[in-house]
């Protein structure tokens, strides 16, 4: 075993940072396809 794994700093789950940045990451995208959408729509 290693020191990282006998010294372990962050106890939160994985699953919880993988799910926010996954949120996030969806919104920013989400967030910029809206904004070409409008775009779009009203330059037509």
């Amino acid at each position: 075993m290693n020191e990282f794994e006998k010294n372990i700093k962050n106890t939160r789950n994985d699953v919880v940072d993988a799910g926010v940045a996954f949120v996030v990451s969806f919104g920013f995208f989400a967030t910029i396809f809206i904004i070409a959408t409008l775009i779009k729509v009203i330059g037509a």
